[in-house]
């Protein structure tokens, strides 16, 4: 009786808790839009309010079905953001229409466009497929490129990591090759890689295929483990051992089991300051 009553009481705190952070969104298969104020000395004075969308790990077509895809759009739509940025994994494990996921995103028009990275379920006949679609809406693909955004005289760069779980081919970051005094944004697929090696010169860097473990109690136990570093990447801002900020998104779409609980799917607004 006893055990069965402390079993009801973790789960409805771990509910409460969850409520307490989770900004719930109005649109369909997006449990919530989740916003951080970045704040940077580095960031130049024209870029103070740059407005950073962030999607990850869609898994098309997984929990994340054709009839939620409306919503994500409409989600991402509402962030007014400068740029799109999507952090990998689109295709689900059974299969899904990658070019219906990016006709669909081609609807989200920002000033700087869209850029992305690859993740580690775009292998084979799914990476082809995919470079297929961003080739013909425009996206930007980043494989341990830099690329650069600017406001008339001033920049901030944009790095994107190639196949992070490949370190003997892609272990050196480009962020190596940086300025100290720039602004750099990463975008890669894991959390795991601004901690297997040196991004030196990255002032954030953006991650998704966590899913928040996609069953978490206080964001800090789950089942799940997609890390090799165990829950200590595996939802929102979080630092490596040298003090370098990676923003983990819970994602949209679910892999493995097409569950979740107490993760909720989520899109993220990156709001950047200068300090």
């Amino acid at each position: 009786m006893y055990k069965s009553y402390l079993i009801v009481l973790m789960a409805a705190m771990a509910l409460l808790s969850s409520c307490a952070t989770a900004s719930f969104s109005h649109y369909k298969g997006v449990g919530r839009i989740k916003q951080y104020d970045f704040y940077s000395e580095q960031l130049p004075d024209s870029f103070n309010g740059f407005r950073v969308a962030f999607a990850s790990d869609f898994h098309y077509e997984s929990r994340f079905t054709s009839k939620r895809l409306p919503g994500a759009i409409r989600a991402l739509q509402s962030l007014d953001a400068d740029v799109l940025l999507l952090g990998g994994d689109y295709r689900g494990r059974n299969g899904g229409d990658v070019d219906e996921l990016f006709r669909a995103l081609e609807q989200v028009r920002t000033p700087y466009g869209t850029y992305a990275v690859m993740g580690n379920h775009e292998r084979g006949e799914a990476d082809r497929m995919v470079r297929e679609a961003m080739q013909y809406t425009g996206v930007h693909l980043l494989e341990h490129r830099v690329d650069t955004l600017r406001k008339g005289d001033a920049y901030i760069l944009l790095c994107g990591i190639r196949n992070p779980f490949d370190l003997k081919t892609n272990g050196v970051s480009p962020t190596l090759k940086l300025n100290p005094e720039d602004f750099v944004l990463m975008l890669t697929h894991t959390p795991d890689y601004v901690e297997d090696v040196d991004v030196s010169n990255t002032d954030l860097a953006l991650a998704g295929h966590t899913h928040g473990g996609q069953v978490s109690l206080f964001k800090k136990w789950t089942p799940a483990h997609f890390s090799k570093y165990g829950n200590r990447f595996l939802t929102g801002l979080r630092h490596n051992s040298r003090g370098i900020p990676v923003i983990i998104t819970n994602g949209l779409g679910t892999s493995r089991r097409d569950i979740r609980l107490f993760t909720p799917s989520e899109v993220v607004l990156i709001v950047l300051h200068k300090k």
